[in-house]
């Protein structure tokens, strides 16, 4: 073995924890095997195979299924107002927020997007001034990753009289500056908006899959509402994403 000191799983697990952080394993890379892992630290791979545990629980690394196990580490992505100025969202040809901020990071940014005209939920259609039980929006949905990392989940709903036969329907990432910037070459530039922050929650089955976590991952949900000078509500995106990827931060004025 490459040393005689023998490391506890939890010592290993800080270890490589220390190490990917550091970047001597990257975001997206894969780490050594097990076995190479354990003459390392000079440990058994039962041992190494227990810290890889506490590194998944943690969202540190991830396995998959003959690939390897692969660094997921990321640092936390900040939720602040400054993330919807139009200079960030459009910054070098940026598709948005996400994509602007994975590209600052040196990752590559990666769009899933499907489209459809539907029936929005309740309090989506409440948002939006819309009567409920009828097609009368489309939705864009969005798998967001992060150089083959999934990250976010959003989906954006729109009124259907404004994004009927428009850029948003498209099922691509085409659109410079994101769903923002759309809206306001077609006419409906928002000038306020309010979220809902669900800080902490398990994920359902269909967003722990998406987002390849375990279920007992806790996950944050954005509910993000556009309004435009008028006042009308023009723009209604739900984010989800694992809790560990976003810190939120706001200021404001105090009187």
């Amino acid at each position: 073995m490459a040393t005689t000191e023998r490391h506890g799983f939890r010592d290993i697990a800080a270890k490589i924890r220390e190490e990917i952080i550091d970047g001597r394993y990257p975001t997206g890379s894969v780490l050594p095997a097990e076995p190479e892992l354990a003459d390392r630290y000079g440990a058994s791979r039962s041992l190494v195979n227990r810290a890889m545990q506490v590194l998944a629980a943690e969202g540190i690394v991830r396995p998959r299924q003959g690939r390897g196990t692969m660094v997921t580490w990321l640092p936390p992505m900040l939720h602040s107002p400054a993330r919807y100025d139009r200079a960030t969202r459009e910054n070098n040809g940026a598709r948005g927020a996400f994509d602007a901020e994975v590209r600052a990071r040196g990752l590559e940014p990666q769009h899933e997007i499907t489209t459809e005209r539907a029936e929005p939920p309740a309090d989506v259609a409440e948002a939006l001034g819309l009567p409920t039980g009828e097609v009368n929006c489309l939705v864009r949905r969005r798998r967001l990753l992060a150089s083959g990392i999934p990250v976010r989940l959003n989906a954006s709903w729109f009124p259907l009289d404004i994004a009927e036969g428009t850029v948003l329907e498209e099922d691509g990432p085409v659109i410079v500056g994101g769903v923002k910037s759309a809206l306001a070459e077609l006419g409906h530039a928002q000038t306020r908006a309010r979220e809902q922050i669900i800080p902490s929650r398990l994920p359902t089955d269909a967003e722990a899959h998406a987002l390849e976590i375990s279920p007992e991952r806790t996950v944050v949900e954005i509910t993000h509402v556009g309004i435009t000078a008028e006042g009308r509500a023009v723009e209604v995106t739900v984010s989800v994403a694992p809790a560990h990827y976003v810190t939120a931060q706001y200021e404001f004025p105090l009187a």
